[in-house]
C-alpha cells in the first residue's frame, strides 16, 4: 500500500489542513529565503514552488512519478526530475541552496541523503529545512516509538521519532538560530556548511 505522501491527493488534503494551522507561514518562510540556484529536495506535490521569490532559479526532485506529475500544475516552468535524496544526479557544488519541507523523515538512509545534499550545495551554501522531529519530551518521545512501525507503514516511509536536527549537525551543518524555530514536534531552520 503506497503511503499518504506517496499518494498526492491524500497529501494535499492532509497538507491544507496543516497549512490552516500556520503551517502556510513556515512554508512562506522556508521558500522564501532561497537566493542563487536552489534544490528544492522532496517537492512532494509542489507547495512550495509557487513560494520562492523570483531570484531564486529552482530545480526540484522528488523519488515520486505521480507527485512530480501534480507538482507540474503548481510549477510549469520549474525543472523537475525524478531522483531520490540519496542519489542526486547533479555535480558537486551545483546549489547556492536547497530546501527541504517534510522529507528527511522519510528517506531511507538520512546520512546519505544529507551527505548528498552536502555534496551538491557550494561551500558556504544554505540548507533550509522544515521538518518534524523526536519530541524533547520523553513521555511522546515514548510514544513515537511505539507508533513508528505502524506509522512508517501508513505513511510511506515517515519516522516520526527521528531526531533530524542531530543528524544535520552530524552532517557537519552548523544549525544558525536565526530564524530558527520549533512548535510542539514541527522544527524549521537554517543550516551552513563551514567554509573550507
Amino acid at each position: 500500500m503506497p503511503g499518504i505522501d506517496q499518494t498526492p491527493w491524500a497529501y494535499d488534503a492532509m497538507m491544507a489542513l496543516s497549512e490552516l494551522r500556520g503551517l502556510r507561514r513556515w512554508r512562506r518562510w522556508l521558500a522564501g529565503g532561497a537566493r542563487g540556484l536552489t534544490l528544492e529536495v522532496g517537492c512532494g506535490t509542489g507547495r512550495n514552488l509557487a513560494l520562492y521569490p523570483a531570484g531564486a532559479r529552482v530545480v526540484a526532485v522528488d523519488p515520486a512519478r505521480q507527485n512530480l506529475s501534480r507538482a507540474r500544475r503548481r510549477g510549469a516552468r520549474v525543472p523537475l526530475v525524478q531522483a531520490s535524496a540519496e542519489a542526486l544526479p547533479f555535480r558537486n557544488g551545483t546549489f547556492d541552496t536547497v530546501v527541504s519541507s517534510l522529507v528527511f523523515c522519510s528517506v531511507p538512509d538520512p546520512a546519505r541523503g544529507l551527505a548528498e545534499v552536502r555534496r551538491v550545495l557550494e561551500p558556504g551554501g544554505a540548507l533550509r529545512m522544515m521538518e518534524h522531529v523526536r519530541s524533547r519530551h520523553r513521555l511522546w518521545a515514548r510514544v513515537q516509538d511505539r507508533i513508528q512501525p505502524a506509522w512508517t507503514w501508513l505513511a510511506g516511509g515517515c519516522h516520526p521519532n527521528r531526531d533530524t536536527e542531530r543528524t544535520v549537525e552530524a552532517a557537519g551543518f552548523r544549525i544558525e538560530e536565526e530564524g530558527r524555530r520549533a512548535r510542539g514536534n514541527m522544527r524549521r531552520f537554517q543550516a551552513r556548511l563551514p567554509r573550507p
